[in-house]
């Protein structure tokens, strides 16, 4: 018992301060706030080379339909957000769709992903982060025929819902959306 060291209470709020608010890393605190409706959209593209695109177009590519499995990964990376950024809040996904254009003028694809819920927090990582899973299993698929590929241009498009309300993206939105926002 000499061991024994007594502490007083602003001792403990210093020891406590020390060690959770200095240079250390936390979620922000939303349990405060009221959840409300969110929605994201984001885009980006991948760029496949003309053989690639012609292959993916025709259907004839080795390990399958990259959009269609980009699809797929992209409601995976939706619901996995949480788990891959370490920061990230883990939200009751209400709704996520993806939609992914080929361009025939640059041999790209577009990927857009949108996600809603009702949360305390927005959901524009899951947006980015579902567009980046369709992007990079398209990369995968493809690079067996051409590793000569590049992401481009990931990028949230409009986030809507929270105190902010609606938010565009200040370098504009596609043509498809100017009727809608």
């Amino acid at each position: 018992m000499k061991n024994l060291k007594i502490v007083n209470q602003n001792q403990l709020k210093d020891w406590a301060e020390d060690l959770f608010k200095k240079n250390s890393f936390n979620m922000v605190d939303v349990s405060s706030k009221k959840e409300t409706f969110r929605r994201a959209l984001a885009s980006g593209k991948i760029y496949v080379g003309k053989k690639v695109f012609n292959m993916i177009k025709n259907n004839e590519m080795p390990k399958g339909d990259p959009v269609s499995l980009a699809e797929v990964s992209a409601v995976l990376g939706v619901k996995k957000t949480s788990e891959l950024i370490p920061l990230c809040h883990p939200l009751p996904i209400d709704h996520t769709a993806t939609k992914i254009i080929m361009h025939d003028e640059d041999n790209s694809l577009e990927v857009f992903c949108v996600v809603s819920a009702v949360a305390k927090t927005g959901v524009e990582m899951e947006a980015i982060m579902g567009v980046n899973a369709a992007l990079i299993t398209i990369y995968d698929l493809s690079k067996i025929v051409n590793p000569h590929l590049k992401i481009d241009n990931v990028r949230l498009l409009i986030k809507e819902g929270g105190k902010s309300g609606l938010w565009t993206n200040p370098d504009g939105l596609p043509k498809f959306l100017d009727n809608i926002f």
